[in-house]
């Protein structure tokens, strides 16, 4: 399976992941297969920004690893990502959380990502797409968020409607 994690909190937040989706899924070797409900968030690490709204979506590539990421930016830039703060407030972010089994640090990419078995935002949209496969050490992604989650750390905001 490879997923990938969309957030977004600037402007028209759903709207934003619903662009992102639909060029990943226009991308040349990309098929988006499962899309996750959207969840709302509090911000994380720098949080003086708007709540997030977020969504994994489980897609089939051709892509390696690598050319899949060059995919994620390009679409960020599209999009009118800027930089400018770590955790700092986005029109939209995505990142690759597995693909398949690879496991890989380069300079750009870690696979598995290394903290999404520790974030709430990722493990609710997450247990929608991988149901009872287990995503990291032998546990479910509910399981993971049973774990670390408290009540209200994520909120379901909805299906995504619109496309982009």
């Amino acid at each position: 399976m490879i997923c990938l994690g969309l957030g977004s909190n600037l402007g028209d937040r759903e709207g934003n992941i619903a662009a992102a989706v639909a060029r990943l899924a226009a991308w040349p070797g990309v098929t988006v297969e499962r899309v996750s409900s959207l969840y709302e968030t509090a911000p994380v690490g720098y949080t003086d920004q708007p709540d997030f709204l977020n969504a994994v979506i489980s897609v089939r590539t051709t892509l390696t690893p690598q050319e899949l990421l060059t995919a994620c930016l390009a679409v960020e830039r599209e999009l009118g990502r800027e930089r400018k703060i770590r955790w700092g407030p986005r029109t939209v972010d995505i990142d690759v959380l597995f693909y398949d089994d690879v496991v890989l640090a380069t300079e750009v990419l870690t696979l598995p990502h290394p903290r999404f078995h520790e974030r709430c935002f990722v493990l609710a949209p997450l247990a929608e797409i991988a149901g009872d496969a287990p995503v990291y050490a032998g546990k479910t992604a509910a399981e993971l968020a049973a774990a670390c989650c408290g009540d209200g750390a994520v909120r379901l905001f909805g299906k995504l409607e619109r496309g982009g």
